[in-house]
């Protein structure tokens, strides 16, 4: 039975819930609900029809209403955990009941409020993962599982059409309980908050917390789940070679975060990769957990993407600034560790890429804007990012606070003390020779957003289509012809062939001296990525 959008008759007056009686009423509401989630037998009978009037006396209904009543109606309905398929049915049931719920709301609520559906869905793909992907009733799940996540990522897409930065003020954002209350409703008592988003670090869900919610930083931390959930599908049961699956998964990669354009998405997925270990470990082997991280390290280092620069996407500039940051301290992050694998070719693309980009003209003249002595001095020109890093702690100990949070600061300090000395001049003399690997070009930028709202209505259209009822026998998708093609210019990679590619015996970035991506002869003109949903 799908989950409904249906309540007695008998609900809250909703003349009653208005001004600030609603208020009153949803936070005693969520009070009395949490009190309740701390029985050894709960009952939650009574607040189904409590908040479905809670939802239905706002046209935009707060997160909290829309959470708690498709929380309830997800519980309301009993499946055994090892059928697969009709908890997959469920879920699907749940996709559609959040999404109509979530209709009238903007765009960073109704991604917020898929938490809850990437959380269920990662802890399926756990479960089959663990299990005999080879056989021909665990592949069926596999497909239907992906099935799902394409429509997620596909609604996303579409969500972020409409632009995260121009509903930044004016949102009521203070919810009636804290974040880790609302999570606690869909995991253990004794679970915390990393528990119910598995997909993103520990220091990012310290984040959460400490800023207050934020929704458009939740929303982007829903993103970055949903993102490396679909590149954790493909890696794990796709049958390329390594070579060929790794230039595929960058080129979805480029484009989704293209089609994304969101900036609170970009921070978070660049806090993940300063952690020691990517939060993927129960979903990918070692050696498949280091494809990843090149691909990531490269998406963020490799291209340069519009909605990264202040005049093109108006932000708030403290958001601007930890961004630049955070995306300095990643790519000597990436440099050093490829050098200490002894990958060089692999860390002088990183260093040509940050040099040819518009990274360190941003950080100097803000450093210079802050201290004008500084650059008179010689100290920022024609700087490195570990150059760079140590002006910003410099600036620091002169009592100018630069670093955001202490995290993000101690992370930079510990990489500049750890890393080894550069030959710059010898640094400088190969950049002219192994330029990034691809770009975004922005040109035509009001062209390429029509084309792309036109495209992904259309790819999630198409997704949602392939997504019938889980029992039928017979499922054949339909494909999406005529569809419009992003163009995105990049430097593509001469791809080797299929059969070749499944004779690679080593991971790229494992520790070898090669290029893990190709080398500069690999290089040809210019190319075009298709739309990242397929």
């Amino acid at each position: 039975m799908a989950l409904s959008l249906t309540a007695s008759t008998d609900s809250q007056n909703p003349s009653f819930l208005m001004g600030q009686n609603y208020q009153l009423s949803l936070k005693q509401s969520m009070e009395d609900l949490l009190a309740e989630t701390q029985k050894e037998t709960p009952n939650f009978s009574g607040f189904i029809e409590k908040f479905y009037g809670l939802m239905q006396a706002k046209v935009d209904p707060p997160l909290e209403s829309i959470w708690v009543y498709s929380a309830l109606s997800f519980r309301s309905h009993s499946f055994s955990k090892e059928d697969h398929l009709c908890r997959l049915s469920i879920i699907n049931d749940l996709f559609q009941l959040v999404s109509s719920c979530s209709s009238p709301c903007n765009s960073s609520k109704s991604i917020a409020l898929l938490a809850p559906i990437v959380f269920e869905v990662y802890k399926l793909v756990v479960e089959v993962l663990g299990k005999d992907s080879g056989s021909k009733g665990e592949k069926k799940v596999n497909k239907k599982i992906k099935s799902v996540v394409e429509v997620i990522i596909g609604y996303i897409s579409m969500c972020c059409c409409k632009g995260f930065s121009e509903e930044s003020e004016g949102i009521d954002v203070d919810l009636a309980v804290p974040v880790e209350d609302l999570a606690s409703i869909w995991i253990d008592r004794n679970a915390n908050l990393q528990s119910f988003l598995p997909l993103v670090s520990h220091e990012v869900c310290g984040l959460i917390s400490e800023r207050g919610f934020d929704l458009n930083y939740f929303a982007g931390v829903v993103m970055v789940e949903s993102f490396l959930l679909k590149l954790c599908l493909d890696i794990r049961i796709g049958d390329e070679g390594m070579v060929v699956l790794e230039n595929e998964l960058r080129s979805w990669a480029v484009a989704s975060i293209s089609s994304f354009h969101n900036s609170y998405f970009f921070e978070m997925l660049m806090r993940i990769l300063l952690q020691p270990a990517l939060p993927v470990t129960a979903l990918l082997g070692p050696e498949e957990v280091i494809l990843l991280r090149n691909i990531l390290f490269d998406v963020i280092i490799l291209v340069e993407n519009s909605f990264l620069k202040p005049e093109t996407v108006p932000l708030p500039t403290e958001h601007v600034k930890s961004i630049a940051i955070t995306r300095l301290v990643v790519t000597l992050e990436a440099i050093e560790l490829f050098r200490k694998n002894r990958d060089k070719k692999r860390a002088t693309r990183y260093m040509s890429a940050f040099t040819n980009s518009d990274l360190p003209s941003q950080i100097t003249k803000w450093i210079s804007s802050l201290n004008g002595m500084f650059e008179k001095a010689g100290g920022i020109s024609g700087s490195s990012p570990k150059a760079l890093i140590k002006s910003l702690l410099k600036l620091e100990k002169q009592g100018i606070k630069l670093f955001n949070d202490s995290v993000l600061k101690y992370h930079a300090k510990s990489l500049v003390d750890d890393s080894m000395e550069v030959d710059e001049q010898l640094v400088s003399k190969k950049l002219k020779d192994d330029e990034p690997s691809f770009y975004i070009d922005d040109k035509g930028e009001e062209e390429v957003n029509e084309m792309k709202n036109e495209s992904m209505t259309a790819v999630y259209v198409a997704a949602a289509r392939s997504m019938r009822p889980i029992d039928k026998s017979r499922d054949k998708r339909k494909g999406s012809g005529g569809e419009e093609k992003e163009k995105i210019k990049y430097f593509k990679y001469a791809l080797p062939s299929k059969s070749k590619a499944r004779k690679e015996a080593s991971v790229p970035g494992s520790g070898s001296d090669s290029d893990s991506g190709a080398s500069k002869d690999d290089l040809s003109s210019d190319s075009e990525v298709e739309n990242p949903v397929k």
